[in-house]
């Protein structure tokens, strides 16, 4: 990748470039729609990234070449603007705008670069390609003018790049574990603090599995702000019985139980579905900390049926392979994986099935909704960083 990424860049550029850099793409293997609940997550950085060439200018131009996408675009590091025709370029742009916002004295030694970028991440799988990018491009700049930013402040600034320049609320997961990710590690963070910690995936025998449902997330945005204000609406209502609760993290299940008739029923299983995901995140980190993978699996299977009809965040497409997986031998653990409304399901399963599983799982997708069914084997891999580390 990183030679012909080279080559591109001098076709384009008529220069080498400075460095070369790789972000990657992020799984989470349990804790969805803690995030915004105070609770904790359990992610990874993967196998799978963009990878960017990158060079300094003497002037204030940027100049970006997306190779996937045979795509140009072109701003001044001065007046950097959305752009409606060129939506990939707003995730570059975004992060040099935060760095000067926010650290205008530090981002007053930028200059303008020249950027080629490409990735193996498959983009709309719910991956995150979008943290890689922006994490790539802040990592990559960072390096390029001597900034002396640390990875948590980077990764900060990508969050604010998608929050205030292209505009999607989303949290900080994606950015935090595609920095800070290590191998064969998935990574805790609990979302109030920012702490984290890593919880080992010591499974030469297991393979973590893709299905990829092809179906875009067209519902997400809206539904994940309906959802988001639901558990607000239990908050503020269970706070009338225990002031000290901020946080669907401070309530417990049996509070929760106690005051199920002065909740809509919506808003009860909003509620209990995010409860039990919490206690499910720690409850997984011990299956794995004790390689308890029939737990794990177990846990993971829990999950997207709270996510399916309790949080009212699945499809037919993510049902299905979820039902297709559970009747496999060799398979331990699946469930849909991200916001919801389409995306990949990810599946826990043993090394030596993985083959026949991928096989039929796409003849089944396919005789059910007549379409192909991408799959992709990966594995907890290190966060950010330039070519030669």
């Amino acid at each position: 990748m990183y030679d012909t990424l080279r080559q591109h860049y001098r076709d384009q550029f008529q220069g080498e470039p400075d460095l070369c850099v790789r972000a990657p793409g992020r799984i989470n293997l349990i804790g969805e729609h803690t995030d915004y609940n105070e609770g904790f997550v359990l992610p990874a950085a993967i196998d799978k990234s963009v990878y960017f060439a990158v060079g300094a200018r003497t002037d204030t131009r940027c100049h970006f070449f997306a190779l996937d996408l045979g795509a140009h675009f072109s701003a001044d590091l001065q007046a950097l603007q959305r752009s409606d025709t060129h939506p990939w370029a707003n995730y570059l742009m975004g992060v040099l705008q935060q760095l000067q916002e926010t650290y205008p004295e530090t981002a007053a030694q930028m200059q303008g670069i020249n950027l080629v970028f490409a990735a193996d991440l498959p983009s709309g799988a719910g991956l995150s390609s979008s943290a890689a990018i922006e994490n790539g491009v802040g990592f990559a700049v960072n390096e390029l003018f001597g900034l002396g930013l640390s990875r948590m402040q980077l990764l900060q600034i990508s969050r604010q790049a998608e929050n205030r320049f292209v505009g999607m609320n989303c949290g900080i997961m994606d950015m935090f574990v595609s920095m800070m990710g290590q191998e064969n590690q998935f990574l805790k963070i609990d979302c109030r603090d920012l702490s984290f910690e890593y919880i080992p995936f010591e499974a030469p025998d297991m393979r973590l599995v893709l299905c990829d449902t092809t179906v875009k997330h067209a519902l997400v945005d809206s539904e994940y702000n309906t959802r988001r204000a639901e558990c607000e609406e239990g908050v503020d209502l269970l706070r009338a019985f225990d002031p000290t609760i901020r946080h669907l993290r401070e309530v417990s299940l049996s509070l929760l139980e106690l005051h199920r008739a002065d909740l809509r029923p919506v808003v009860y299983r909003r509620c209990l579905y995010v409860i039990e995901e919490i206690a499910r995140v720690e409850a997984a980190c011990q299956a794995l900390q004790n390689q308890d993978f029939a737990e794990l699996g177990r846990l993971m299977y829990a999950t997207h049926a709270g996510l399916s009809g309790l949080y009212e965040v699945s499809c037919p497409e993510l049902d299905f392979l979820v039902a297709f997986a559970r009747e496999r031998a060799g398979v331990l653990g699946a469930r849909m994986m991200g916001g919801g409304f389409g995306g990949c399901t990810l599946n826990l399963l043993y090394a030596a099935d993985v083959e026949g599983f991928i096989l039929q799982a796409k003849i089944a997708f396919q005789a059910r909704f007549g379409k192909d069914m991408p799959c992709y084997v990966v594995r907890p891999g290190s966060g950010v960083a330039m070519s030669d580390e």
